[in-house]
């Protein structure tokens, strides 16, 4: 029974991988150095709805093939660290025991951990990789917008799904 187990699991976060790729796929807004897009609204939902390892591998395996896949390999790795230590973050801040929701107050650091990785890892890691500090810099407002957008649709998308399908929880990982 436990094989079946895993074996759901790992198909889930296939499933959850490719869900990164389009929304990092179907809009985007083009920047100087790349594009904005609503990967966050994704990678936000997963964190919340199906835990931390799921949502690592999702965030961080989906937005680095939609970056090889839409011609900017450069961000691949990047995207990779960035999306995947943010997802990892919020759902180890609002994992919680048994069916109960995450408080008010860690859903808010949950927010602003969000933010802070996306805007600050792209920073740091585009400055030391691919540009300078000045043109990475001026990536931070765009990041902090898609970002934060992408935290609250996330937030609403994960709420109104475990409102519908409850079960969805145990499928956690």
């Amino acid at each position: 029974m436990q094989q079946n187990r895993n074996a759901l699991k790992v198909a889930v976060v296939a499933v959850l991988t490719a869900v990164v790729v389009v929304f990092t796929m179907v809009v985007r807004i083009p920047t100087a150095k790349g594009y904005l897009n609503l990967c966050d609204v994704a990678i936000c939902f997963i964190a919340f709805t199906f835990g931390p390892w799921s949502a690592f591998i999702a965030a961080g395996l989906g937005t680095a093939l939609a970056d090889l896949i839409s011609g900017y390999a450069q961000w691949a790795p990047i995207s990779f660290v960035v999306h995947g230590i943010e997802a990892l973050l919020i759902a180890l801040i609002v994992r919680q025991k048994g069916d109960k929701e995450a408080s008010l107050i860690r859903k808010l650091l949950a927010g602003f951990v969000c933010i802070a990785t996306v805007s600050l890892g792209y920073f740091a890691l585009s400055s030391l990789f691919i540009s300078t500090a000045s043109v990475a810099a001026a990536e931070i407002p765009g990041n902090i917008a898609q970002s934060a957008v992408g935290f609250v649709l996330g937030l609403g998308v994960a709420s109104a799904v475990k409102r519908a399908y409850p079960p969805v929880r145990s499928l956690a990982w």
